[in-house]
Formats: C-alpha cells, structure tokens, sequence
C-alpha cells in the first residue's frame, strides 16, 4: 500500500504541510519522516533554544538516514512567507540568504526538508559578526574508548569554569561530546577562534596523553579538541539534533553529574521526548548564563609569548600571515620519505 502523500499539521498558529508523511527516514529503528517531525516537535522549547535566531545551514537527507545528504546554504526561493531569513557573508567574500529559525512552525517546515540534524551558525541574525557562543567540539581518534572522551570533557568545563565561563554538556549524537559556554557578542570571530584555540592548547597540557589540539590527523592520539568549529562558516549539529545513525541517536544536553557515566546510545529519538517531558531541559538555563572571554584570550597571549604560534585554519578560509604551512608535515617540501613496510 502506498504511502500517503501529505499531512498538514497545524503549529504554532500555521498549517505546516509534510511530504510524505510515511517515508521511512530510519529503516532499522522504524522511524518515518513524520516521527522525526513529531520527535522535533515534542522537544521544540529545547531544540528551539539550540537554533533561536541563528542563521543555519541546511543538511538535507531528502531519502532518509541511509541516503546522501548534501549542504544547502542559500534558502529555498520556494520557501513560505513566514520563514525568517538573513544574508550572510561567507570567508569566500560571496553571501547567501540563510534560514532562520524562530518557532515551531519554522522547525518543522526546516525538518521537512529531510533535515534530520539541525546544524546554525554561532551567531544572532541581529549581529551576524560577533558569536554569542563558544563551542568545544570533543572529538576521538579511532580506537579511543569513551571513557577517555568523558575525562577530556570534564576537564574542558573545569578549564572553562577557571576562566569565567560556564559549560554546557551534550552528546555530539555521534562520536563525541560538545561543551558549549554563551558569551557576550563583543569578539570577533578570530578572537573567538583564538579563545577556543588557547583552551585546547590547555586541556591539552593538562592531560597530554588524552587530549590534542592537532589540527592534522596524522598528529593527533586520544581525543582532538577541535578550535576550528569556532572559524567563520563553521557549523555543529545543536542541541537536540537527531543524528543519521541506525537507531536514530540525539545530540542530547546532559548536566555534569550525568558526564561520567553517560551512554550515548540511551539518548534516541524513542527515548528523549519522555526523558524531556520528565526532567526537562539540563541546558534550560544557557542564555542566562553569559560570560566573557577575556581570561581566555589572556592565556593565549600568555601562549604566545611562550613561544605557540597561529595554528591551521580551515582550508576554506583566507590564508594568515603567522599561519603555519597549510600541509601535513609528512608532505611539506624536504619531508623525509618513510621507509614503506
């Protein structure tokens, strides 16, 4: 029997149409497109809170969560009247017109689209050159137990929390763990970048055989901590963001006393609404929480001085007169050949 071919839901004061309503968007755990969309609505004051007036990116699964997805970052022309926009200048010096989400109805139409996973700039569309947030992305190297990736994120909020600003705990839905810390829109995004940098630089002093801040693979052991998602164009899957994995997992915020023994797989698209319903939002209180990022940018300099230069940007991004060489060093010129097997 075929599938029906469009529901209407009504939200947020809108008639929200949804295309085909029973396509299955996660064969194995038997989620259709409108359980993503109703998963999304259940959530929305949190998932809402990850995205509220960013400009985003939009990641479109248009067959599901076993398909090819690809990035749209202009909105569509055939968008409604009542789906928020804002231009925004990419590292390449072109524009593009981005969503922007402010409420249920947005948030639903956007998911329609086959975008499983929300994914918004760092910035309000009030302000698009000043982040309103710092972001550590936790991310491991093959083979590194998650154990390890806890330690490594504990040890990111006491960084943070020494340096004046308060860390939010999520799971990446993924592989890793994010911290993210509201700050004041007062620095630009390279302060920004450069804060995320000196922290990673010391968390991985702290902890040299689990962290590193290496940007090229071929460096890195235990867990990267990645500076570069705080560039420009740079964007992380928000909190709430179902992930395209088999059993449909969530990037789910957790408070810390849950960091230690958190499991990445309690957290689905089955399991959060009720987990939401029952305990509420652990990152309700982010917004009020703003901080500055002065004390970072003060142990950078005091970096600096130490002798720790610029690292590597993106390969996007323009180059930077103090940037190191934009290669592996296996592949700078006068590199020594390893002997092969």
């Amino acid at each position: 029997m075929a599938g029906r071919k469009r529901e209407v839901l009504e939200i947020a004061g809108r008639a929200v149409p949804i295309s085909n309503p029973d396509k299955l968007y996660f064969p194995a755990a038997g989620i259709t497109k409108l359980d993503l969309v109703r998963y999304y609505l259940a959530v929305a004051e949190g998932a809402l809170r990850g995205v509220r007036d960013r400009p985003m990116a939009l990641k479109r699964y248009v067959e599901g969560a076993e398909g090819e997805f690809f990035f749209q970052k202009r909105a569509p022309a055939s968008r409604p009247p009542w789906v928020d926009v804002v231009e925004l200048r990419f590292p390449s010096g072109r524009t593009a017109q981005e969503v922007v989400v402010r409420d249920a109805a947005q948030l639903a139409w956007v998911v329609n689209l086959g975008c499983i996973d929300l994914n918004p700039h760092p910035v309000r569309a009030g302000d698009l050159e000043h982040p309103d947030e710092l972001r550590v992305d936790l991310d491991p190297v093959p083979g590194v137990g998650w154990d390890d990736l806890r330690r490594v994120a504990l040890l990111a909020g006491a960084v943070l929390r020494e340096h004046g600003l308060v860390g939010w705990p999520k799971t990446s839905g993924s592989r890793g763990l994010h911290v993210y810390a509201r700050i004041a829109p007062r620095w630009t995004f390279r302060e920004v970048r450069a804060a995320a940098l000196a922290l990673a630089r010391e968390v991985e002093r702290r902890a040299p055989a689990l962290a590193t801040s290496r940007w090229w693979k071929e460096e890195r052991h235990g867990v990267f901590v990645d500076y570069n998602q705080n560039a420009r164009d740079r964007t992380v899957a928000s909190a709430y963001s179902v992930r395209p994995t088999p059993d449909a997992r969530v990037s789910a915020p957790l408070t810390w006393a849950e960091v230690p023994d958190c499991d990445p797989a309690d957290f689905t698209v089955r399991t959060v609404p009720a987990r939401f319903e029952r305990l509420g939002d652990p990152a309700s209180g982010i917004d009020e929480a703003v901080g500055s990022l002065d004390a970072l940018l003060e142990l950078s300099a005091r970096q600096r001085a130490a002798g720790l230069g610029e690292a590597p940007w993106p390969p996007h991004h323009p180059r930077t007169p103090d940037e190191p060489p934009r290669a592996p060093p296996s592949r700078r010129r006068g590199a020594r050949r390893q002997p092969q097997g």
